[in-house]
Order: C-alpha cells, then sequence, then structure tokens
C-alpha cells in the first residue's frame, strides 16, 4: 500500500468508527463547537468552517516537520468539511 492511500484509509477509519460513537456525528459535535466560536469570536461560524480551521490547525503544525498524524487528521477534516458543505 502506498503513503497516500494509508493515509486516506487511517483518515476514512478514525472519521467513520469510534470517533462519531465518542463525539457524535460531525454535524452535532462541530454545531456545538461552531456554537461556541461563534460567540467568542461574535460572528456566525458554521459547522463546515470547523472544520476547515481544524485542517487549517493541522496544515499548519506541518511547518514544523511531517507527522504522519497530522496528515491523516487533516484529510479527515477536509473529508468532513465536504460532507458538511453546501455543494
Amino acid at each position: 500500500m502506498n503513503k497516500r492511500t494509508e493515509i486516506l484509509e487511517t483518515a476514512a477509519t478514525l472519521i467513520n468508527g469510534d470517533r462519531e460513537r465518542d463525539y457524535g456525528t460531525p454535524a452535532e459535535n462541530f454545531g456545538r463547537i461552531a456554537a461556541g466560536w461563534s460567540v467568542i469570536l461574535d460572528q456566525d461560524v458554521s459547522a463546515e468552517q470547523v472544520a476547515l480551521c481544524m485542517a487549517w490547525l493541522k496544515i499548519a503544525r506541518l511547518v514544523n516537520g511531517p507527522h504522519l498524524d497530522s496528515y491523516v487528521d487533516a484529510a479527515a477534516y477536509m473529508a468532513l468539511a465536504g460532507e458538511l458543505s453546501e455543494c
């Protein structure tokens, strides 16, 4: 298996497994986060924007060097952002 497949399959396993059971659906979990961030930032934040910001956090961490878990998490957050988007 090549590295890209490993990253994507690991991300898929994470977001389709225990995480949803532990934290709720992406819409529920990121909706709760969005509600809190909306208060803190004093502007509306969507669940999709939460996923995008979390992906950006993982990407920003990669500036300090490669970490497989950050690649996996960024891929997972982008997949969730796509699910939560209006497209």
